[in-house]
């Protein structure tokens, strides 16, 4: 069922009715049911990939932090390569979070 960390989860057909929610499965119906075909994913498949997403976006707004900084920080005269070399630090302790394997920098936080 999984093919790898990167491809996505395999999903499967299945029938939803629009109208009591039922999912291949009987319901107390009020008499409605129309189905709908839907796809459904295996709840560990799911769960790697929004850890995957979660992992991402705290990478993604921690470089946006660094980059905001650079962006708009003015250094007065000679402050200019102790600041660069501050943002140049954060820069790769973000990128070297994201180089250590998913399970690991989890553990980590």
């Amino acid at each position: 069922m999984f093919a790898s960390a990167d491809a996505p989860p395999d999903a499967i057909d299945a029938w939803q009715c629009i109208g009591c929610g039922r999912i291949e499965a009987p319901q107390n119906c009020i008499g409605i049911c129309e189905d709908r075909r839907i796809k459904l994913v295996h709840a560990c498949a799911y769960a790697i990939a929004s850890r995957e997403v979660s992992a991402l976006r705290a990478e993604r707004d921690a470089l946006r932090s660094v980059v905001a900084r650079l962006a708009w920080s003015h250094p007065r005269g000679d402050g200019w390569q102790r600041s660069y070399r501050a943002l140049q630090s954060e820069a790769r302790a973000v990128l070297q979070k994201r180089e250590r394997p998913p399970h690991e920098s989890n553990a980590a936080a």
